[in-house]
């Protein structure tokens, strides 16, 4: 019962524009179950990681109700130079660089130029002759067969394409992706959607999740569907009206004392610098603007994206997407069959949209992060995360910058903090 009431509320406020109504209720208030921002608690939180060692430097800001409702840094940007972390502190956000990608691509969507069921090879002819890896022959050589159906713009946008999940994939797929060399710098879309094609799928599309370069392939779709390249289709139709101005691939030379150092963590917790190959993308000029990973933001930019995808598409005049296709893309949209969904049951209950996770059901276990039915979220390889969640009216986005992502619990601490005293959102404690 309270999850059907908790739903009921989700589907009559979602994305819905915010009024000035007089009995719009005071988030600083405390009633169970519904979330309320603790602006001591939070700092307790973050502070705790930095006063331990755990982390180097962390930030974050929190919207609710179209207002500031918490901002907090601890900690170092730049453990070398001394540089504080600061509100104003750009880190790279990797994969939360992917959201950014679906929605320009959704604005295509919007305006009739492709279907969700397409076919990818309608608009990029390199798809049209893909096989399927079937196992090896008795000399260890791939087997390959024909997909069961084309791959869709749809599985490239909730990762049931089939793709080989990236550089690091073992087996016979991933050495062909590898010699493929899609991931290099110098190649542009174009040519990287060519290498990935060429490259066997490792599963019959929609049948398996497996978190892929995907997201590049739509990044090359709107570069074919637009006319434009794809950095300057977002300069002018996502980051430009919603005037996030610090939220680029190439660092300009008068910001990168702005830029906060990127480490990386040993098994023992000891944090090394190691941002050398990341600087080779953010640097320079590159032929690559990748649409999975890449951009650079401040705190207050990708809030801005934020704060747009919880009011339904909008922000300060500028309409980016309308609300029906934000409906869309935070709407769970894996296939029942799909049972081997890879890692992503470690980001608790949920299922998959459009370039979101999109919670499903409340934690049920100490363990899982806490967070709202019908939330969608994503999060970055450097422990970045951000969220919308339509129930509480909420808006989320945590930086840090440290690789590999996880072994420290900073995103849970961080959502339990947000929701402790929401009894549909909170997690179990033991």
């Amino acid at each position: 019962m309270r999850h059907r009431l908790r739903l009921a509320v989700l589907l009559s406020c979602a994305f819905a524009v915010p009024t000035m109504a007089s009995t719009a209720t005071d988030p600083t208030d405390r009633h169970a179950g519904v979330a309320r921002i603790d602006r001591a608690r939070l700092d307790q939180a973050l502070r705790g990681f930095v006063d331990s060692g755990q982390v180097i430097g962390v930030s974050a800001l929190v919207y609710q109700d179209g207002r500031e409702a918490y901002a907090g840094a601890f900690g170092l940007a730049d453990r070398e130079a001394g540089q504080p972390m600061t509100r104003d502190t750009l880190v790279r956000i990797y994969s939360m660089t992917k959201p950014v990608t679906g929605v320009a691509l959704m604005q295509l969507y919007e305006q009739g130029k492709f279907q969700l069921d397409d076919p990818v090879s309608r608009y990029l002819p390199e798809f049209a002759g893909v096989r399927v890896y079937a196992g090896t022959d008795v000399h260890g050589q791939p087997l390959l067969e024909a997909p069961a159906r084309p791959i869709s713009i749809r599985d490239l946008m909730r990762h049931t394409a089939g793709f080989v999940d990236g550089e690091g994939a073992p087996g016979p797929v991933g050495a062909l992706y590898r010699q493929a060399a899609p991931e290099s710098y110098d190649n542009t879309l174009a040519e990287q959607s060519r290498r990935i094609a060429s490259v066997p799928l490792l599963y019959q599309p929609g049948t398996r999740w497996v978190y892929s370069p995907a997201v590049e392939i739509q990044a090359r779709l709107v570069e074919v569907l637009s006319g434009q390249s794809f950095k300057h289709y977002l300069d002018q139709h996502v980051l430009g009206p919603l005037k996030m101005r610090d939220t680029r691939y190439r660092v300009a030379d008068g910001d990168r004392g702005r830029v906060a150092a990127l480490y990386r963590r040993s098994d023992d917790g000891v944090m090394t610098r190691d941002d050398h190959e990341a600087w080779k993308l953010n640097g320079r000029d590159t032929a690559m603007t990748p649409g999975s990973w890449g951009l650079v933001s401040s705190l207050d930019d990708y809030m801005r994206f934020a704060r747009m995808l919880l009011d339904g598409g909008e922000l300060d005049g500028a309409r980016i997407l309308q609300p029906a296709t934000l409906r869309l893309m935070a709407s769970d949209a894996m296939p029942a069959r799909t049972t081997d969904r890879s890692w992503l049951p470690g980001k608790g209950q949920v299922g998959f949209g459009i370039d979101f996770a999109v919670r499903t059901a409340s934690p049920s276990r100490s363990d899982e992060a806490s967070g709202e039915v019908g939330e969608f979220f994503w999060d970055g390889a450097a422990n970045t995360l951000f969220w919308v969640d339509p129930t509480n009216r909420i808006a989320a986005v945590l930086f840090a910058q440290w690789l590999p992502f996880g072994k420290v619990p900073l995103h849970k601490a961080f959502r339990d903090a947000v929701y402790l005293d929401d009894s549909s959102a909170a997690a179990p404690r033991d």
